[in-house]
């Protein structure tokens, strides 16, 4: 069989167009929390756009040395996620997002391509699985903490930090304006717990 006429082929395609839709709805996200004033959250944003990018890069770079350089066309059925809301709600539909991609679609794509006889893409679909679950636990994390108001709070002082001047602090709260530069809050470094499982 022509690797054109694999499943796996198809699976590929669909991951390269899914993950490039998700690094464009990350920038958006991230324009969004920019305009807000939310420096370092749009930061976080970017640099989970940036790794969406990556992976359709990666998806990208299979088909086309399997499939061929000029694969003209290749006819996709498949759904993506086109939602909108406001800040803390479109945190919440990436969470969402990225729980599908790592439960349900790359575990599927990656047990296809096992049996299709493709290891290396398998490997390839349960690798970004695994990227796409720390994103998740990231976005979730995010959107609970912009939704009770402690993106800049904590039960226990924690050490802050300016993005833009470097001044350090150990504080329960963030400052509003920093004591150094004047810079807002929303330009101190953010504490995004990240699950052991996953390190």
């Amino acid at each position: 069989m022509q690797f054109c006429e694999t499943q796996t082929y198809n699976n590929l395609a669909r991951s390269f167009a899914g993950e490039s839709q998700a690094g464009m709805r990350y920038q958006l996200i991230a324009r969004e929390a920019t305009a807000q004033g939310y420096i370092a959250l749009a930061d976080e944003i970017k640099t989970i756009a940036k790794n969406e990018t990556v992976h359709a890069r990666r998806f990208f770079e299979e088909l086309t040395k399997r499939g061929g350089e000029s694969i003209h066309n290749i006819d996709i059925n498949a759904g993506y996620p086109f939602h909108t809301g406001d800040l803390v709600e479109a945190l919440r539909l990436a969470a969402e997002d990225e729980k599908v991609e790592h439960e349900r679609n790359y575990p599927a794509f990656a047990a296809t391509a096992k049996e299709e006889g493709f290891a290396d893409i398998s490997g390839l679909f349960t690798m970004i699985a695994t990227v796409e679950k720390h994103h998740e636990q990231v976005f979730r994390y995010l959107h609970e903490a912009m939704e009770s108001g402690n993106l800049y709070k904590n039960e226990s002082p924690i050490l802050y930090i300016c993005k833009e001047c470097g001044h350090k602090q150990t504080l329960k709260e963030a400052w509003d304006v920093c004591p150094l530069c004047k810079s807002s809050q929303g330009f101190v470094a953010l504490h995004i717990p990240y699950a052991k499982e996953n390190v």
